[in-house]
């Protein structure tokens, strides 16, 4: 009987360079632009006030977690 190997894709390995950096820099500028919403553009979001505030006030190191998969 042969032997049969699955393959598991393995995420990309984020390591420290110009792309890290963009993406930091782009969490930034995104997290910035959800603070200056008024409530009607938040409420078009779904979300609250105080979760963008809260959202806004996040480190930029504490990305989402789909970046860490």
């Amino acid at each position: 009987m042969p032997h049969i190997a699955i393959h598991r894709p393995r995420p990309p390995h984020r390591g420290f360079g110009p792309s890290l950096l963009w993406d930091a820099l782009a969490l930034r500028h995104q997290r910035r632009t959800l603070a200056k919403l008024d409530d009607r553009a938040l409420e078009d979001i779904g979300i609250t006030r105080e979760q963008a505030r809260a959202e806004a006030a996040r480190p930029v190191w504490d990305a989402p977690e789909y970046w860490q998969k």
